[in-house]
């Protein structure tokens, strides 16, 4: 559970936009096979695999992923013909998984994702089975964050799906330079003289965090799974007090990814997003596209760099699910490093190869609400509004 400078997080997604490495042969499968429901934090027993059976299993997906999810579920039941596979899709969203799983767990799917600050939950309620079948492998092929990201109290519960919801710039090349973009000054500097914006969704608690962790502050969860938040700190109180100039620059400008994919080359000269924005964006400045680790911003007097914390999505295996065996297989194949490469072809997700830390979901609510007010220009006081923040994020 370490947060990681923007420096390392847009060198790795950068590089994940312009080339994909080479597809390492399938590692071995073992002869451990899961039992069926075992006790939570307790180990599966080793089960026959089954062959000759018709096995039918629900798989949950977001909407943009179910086309490239029946590709991958129909590729796998060629590559295992000794049984007749059923599948059957539903559309659920990551962010929704929890939600959903816990309203009905033996109606939840078999196998579905989830983002990695769902895993706490879903463990204490027992949903999800231990992974026990090539664990070690999967482990291998996998960064040791990703594998922390989907595991609690030192047990692997899931298959580390992705590692790309990580945020860099994007900026039109035709208005600022490279050395432009390299301060927050800088960037803001040429777009006012351009008549020009600059886009970050301030009141996203997940882009909100970069001024907090680039000036030291933690957001982390400590041995027994409490949240750690210490924004409200003199380092908090200097970050907070940078957020509150850059909302009140009249370059600024807030909204979902949706604004700057429809403004950027027009209005936008510059903004904050993932490598999911990244196909549109391209598409909308052509020849000037171009992206680059997060800034610096004034802080205290000082040029600090803009940090960054890295999330992954995670599939997880039902522990209610009739077919155990199979659905571990399944589970690790829709996660393999082909499957991860193909994902990245197609949707653009980020493979699962870069560290990632855990953060609870009650900290995004007052992180949204503490930006939301910086964005509407809230003359309040930032240390009563940080103190606020920080006592609702790391509530029990």
């Amino acid at each position: 559970m370490k947060k990681f400078l923007s420096l390392f997080l847009a060198i790795a997604l950068i590089a994940c936009l312009c080339a994909c490495g080479t597809q390492p042969a399938q590692t071995q499968q073992s002869e451990q096979q899961p039992a069926q429901q075992p006790a939570q934090n307790e180990p599966a027993a080793p089960a026959e695999e089954t062959t000759g059976e018709t096995i039918h299993l629900k798989v949950w997906g977001s909407q943009p992923d179910q086309e490239l999810l029946k590709e991958l579920c129909e590729a796998f039941a060629a590559e295992h013909p000794e049984n007749t596979w059923e599948f059957e899709y539903g559309v659920v969203g990551e962010a929704d998984a929890q939600a959903r799983y816990l309203e009905d767990p033996a109606a939840a799917a078999d196998v579905f994702s989830f983002p990695d600050d769902q895993i706490i939950t879903l463990v204490q309620a027992d949903a999800l089975y231990e992974v026990t079948r090539n664990h070690d492998e999967i482990v291998a092929a996998n960064a040791a964050g990703t594998i922390n990201a989907a595991s609690y109290n030192g047990v692997l519960y899931g298959y580390p799906m992705t590692a790309d919801n990580g945020y860099y710039l994007y900026y039109d090349k035709s208005v600022l330079t490279e050395d432009d973009v390299k301060t927050l000054d800088g960037i803001l500097a040429v777009a006012n003289a351009a008549g020009k914006q600059v886009h970050m969704d301030v009141s996203n608690g997940w882009y909100l965090a970069s001024f907090f962790l680039g000036n030291g502050c933690q957001l982390t969860l400590d041995a027994d799974g409490n949240q750690i938040c210490d924004f409200n700190n003199a380092n908090g109180l200097a970050a907070a007090e940078a957020i509150r100039a850059f909302c009140n620059d009249p370059a600024f400008i807030t909204g979902d990814d949706s604004v700057l994919q429809g403004g950027i080359g027009d209005n936008i000269c510059a903004g904050v997003s993932g490598p999911w924005t990244s196909a549109s964006i391209k598409e909308k400045l052509g020849d000037n596209f171009a992206a680059a680790k997060l800034p610096t911003f004034t802080c205290n007097g000082q040029q600090v760099q803009m940090g960054s914390f890295l999330g992954c999505k995670v599939l997880g295996v039902n522990t209610q699910t009739k077919h155990p065996v199979e659905a571990m297989m399944l589970a690790e194949y829709l996660t393999s490093e082909q499957a991860q490469l193909r994902r990245f072809e197609v949707l653009g997700y980020g493979p699962s190869n870069i560290n990632s830390q855990h953060v609870l979901g009650q900290y995004w609510t007052p992180a949204e609400a503490f930006g939301a007010e910086l964005e509407a220009h809230s003359e309040g006081d930032l240390q009563q509004m940080l103190d606020q923040l920080v006592e609702q994020a790391t509530a029990k």
